[in-house]
């Protein structure tokens, strides 16, 4: 543990200081910046001593961090006997109670070394002159970008590649399914070709005012959300120039050391995701290098109290944060609850177990946590450790940590048997407190808030057709057949909410209340962005069960957008769904071209391309392949004997020993 003051510059913002002769007492400037530094150094010590002097206090339960049985995360806590709390919680090192205390013993010791050496350091440190601190933190400022440079500079070890199954072709047999998925490709160029045109570089492209966008999302530097999400659908629609374009633009222009506060989520599933699809597509290097570059921009996010990452992190200085208006500074459950597959590809294509370990962290600590009706609340204290509101959904906020869950079970090859118990388990729940139907006859799924059911459905929400279908192999008690039947009432559900509307485009959220049913009520529930979801659907139930309904559906999407969000300059979001006279949004969403347009696509051509027994789409519709051992070099399990808990983890626990033997067989070499 080092004391604040030797942190790297970096890392901190303190002016530097002046290293001229004395100044004059009016001199203020140079006083005042040396004042500073010293009363920092005091204060950083103090805050120091207060953050240890926590750790002597009496044991009281309103001084304890967690109380929901995740004091683990630091401590491993000693059952006291009968009274003690939670008798039968689960003990991270077994039931050897006196090896708990050896263990709880010695972590105490090291807390408290740890602080007497920030203690002697802060002394020592005030008892040094100006002179001697500013060549202290010119070195510690020498060290990081050398570190910065080596890590810059190395080259990630050979990994052997998933073989490229299905990366393009799927060209339909039938004449007028091949001219509807040319139309596809063609409203795909046009987004493109604007966007090249008129947003290149930026993150988005404003298709009426024919300029660059970008959201807070993103934060305040241009980094091509669009170039590097648009990219495996140029690749498996065939336009490789288009490809080459935004390739050549990634390795000249795409640089995450910036001052920039990006959403951890959403770079996560467009930047990373993106890059590693394109990597896995073409085998171009240059895109898994630039993956891991960002991964360990984000890392500095996990440092909090739990592990839970904050949702925003700045990218050059680490320092992260959550939305204000997230229950009281909670992380939100679709947002940490979305990155196991990402970061398990990391960690499979770096050799660093880092990436692998946040998420199964996240996961373990989520397993050891009370669930109101088994259903898991949008918000989490990544400082407490606590639920925030009571709110679950599996639309906003909720929806892509159900789809993580069963989607890592899908990418080990159907061997991470916690990931489907976990996500078999959150259905179930689901199904019996969210999904209710409607009067007139549609299955929808409703939030839970604040111990009651509104019955309302968003967009986000019709992902979860395809959801059930995907998940119905495999599913508990034989029941494919039920969940595969619950998919397609979701996926009519949702397509009412298109037919009911002017423009045959779904509103952002629409109501279940009386005689309204499928249609939305306020104003600022009926607009369109180009969302996927719906379309998303369609494709998976279409894979599953060739029933042309969703073809049609597909193509009567597909037609609206044509007519009524297509501009000159690209594609435009409508504000109203309901008005024959809509007004544009004047915003193309990269996801647009990452997802709606790649699910139209699919829609249309075989199954041969990106076969789902192959790859697995990541919630940006990005495919990554299906991990196999057998597809490994590093396979050299043969002979090993698996143990219980690798045995419940399965391949991503294969995955972690192959990385592990790798390194050990880099240093033999």
């Amino acid at each position: 543990m080092t004391t604040p003051a030797l942190l790297p510059l970096s890392g901190r913002r303190i002016p530097p200081l002046n290293l001229g002769p004395p100044s004059f007492p009016h001199h203020r400037a140079t006083l005042r910046l040396s004042e500073k530094f010293i009363l920092l150094l005091i204060l950083s010590a103090f805050i120091t001593l207060c953050f240890g002097a926590f750790f002597f206090l009496p044991d009281s339960s309103k001084h304890k961090r967690f109380d929901l049985g995740l004091e683990d995360v630091l401590i491993p806590h000693v059952d006291a006997g009968k009274g003690a709390k939670n008798p039968g919680a689960f003990l991270i090192h077994g039931p050897d109670e006196h090896r708990h205390r050896e263990e709880e013993e010695r972590l105490r010791n090291k807390i408290r070394a740890d602080h007497e050496k920030a203690l002697e350091e802060a002394k020592e440190k005030l008892r040094k002159s100006r002179e001697e601190i500013h060549a202290e933190i010119q070195t510690e400022k020498s060290k990081v970008a050398q570190a910065m440079k080596i890590k810059e500079t190395r080259v990630l070890p050979p990994v052997p590649v998933p073989q490229r199954v299905g990366v393009s072709g799927g060209d339909p047999e039938d004449t007028e399914i091949r001219k509807k998925r040319e139309k596809i490709k063609e409203m795909m160029k046009h987004a493109w070709d604007n966007y090249r045109t008129y947003g290149w570089g930026h993150n988005e492209l404003r298709p009426i005012a024919r300029k660059g966008h970008s959201t807070n999302i993103f934060g305040s530097s241009q980094m091509g959300a669009t170039i590097v999400d648009a990219l495996d659908t140029l690749y498996i629609m065939g336009l490789h120039d288009e490809f080459m374009d935004g390739q050549r633009w990634i390795e000249d222009n795409l640089d995450f050391s910036v001052n920039s506060e990006v959403s951890v989520f959403e770079v996560n599933i467009r930047f990373i995701g993106g890059l590693l699809a394109a990597y896995y597509l073409s085998g171009e290097e240059i895109f898994k290098t630039k993956a891991v570059q960002l991964a360990e921009k984000l890392l500095p996010a996990f440092n909090t109290p739990t592990g839970i990452p904050w949702a925003m992190v700045n990218l050059k200085s680490g320092v992260g944060r959550n939305w204000g208006w997230a229950s009281a500074g909670s992380s939100i459950l679709a947002e940490f609850g979305t990155l196991h597959m990402e970061f398990v590809h990391l960690s499979y294509l770096t050799g660093d177990l880092i990436y692998y370990k946040k998420v199964m962290h996240i996961r373990k600590l989520l397993q050891k946590m009370e669930r109101p009706n088994g259903l898991y609340p949008n918000y989490l204290n990544p400082r407490t450790g606590r639920w925030g509101q009571y709110h679950t959904s599996v639309g906003g906020l909720g929806d892509s940590f159900y789809e993580y869950l069963l989607k890592a079970w899908l990418m080990s090859d159907k061997t991470d048997h916690e990931a489907r118990r976990m996500y078999d388990d959150a259905v179930e729940a689901i199904e019996k407190h969210l999904i209710k139907k409607s009067r007139g006859g549609l299955v929808f799924i409703g939030e839970w808030k604040n111990g009651h059911l509104e019955r309302k459905m968003g967009h986000l929400a019709c992902f979860a057709g395809g959801m059930f279908a995907l998940g119905a192999d495999g599913s508990r008690k034989d029941k494919a057949g039920h969940y595969l039947e619950l998919g397609a009432e979701i996926a009519r559900t949702c397509h009412e909410s298109y037919d009911r509307t002017a423009l045959k485009l779904g509103p952002e959220s629409f109501k279940f209340d009386g005689a309204v049913e499928a249609v939305a009520v306020r104003q600022a529930e009926k607009y369109y962005i180009l969302r996927p979801e719906v379309i998303e659907t369609y494709w998976y139930l279409w894979r599953f069960t060739h029933d042309p309904r969703y073809r049609q559906w597909g193509w009567e999407a597909a037609l609206a957008i044509e007519k009524y969000c297509r501009v000159s300059g690209g594609f435009s979001g409508v504000k109203d769904v309901y008005s024959l006279t809509p007004t544009h949004d004047d915003v193309q969403q990269s996801f647009f071209l990452a997802e709606t347009l790649k699910y139209l696509y699919l829609l249309f051509s075989g199954d041969d391309l990106l076969p789902l027994d192959h790859w697995v789409f990541n919630t940006e519709a990005h495919p990554l392949p299906v991990l196999r051992l057998a597809n490994s070099t590093l396979s050299v399990n043969n002979g090993t004997h698996w143990s219980e808990q690798e045995q419940r983890n399965s391949v991503i626990t294969s995955v972690e020993e192959d990385l592990e033997k790798k390194q050990i067989l880099s240093l033999s070499e």
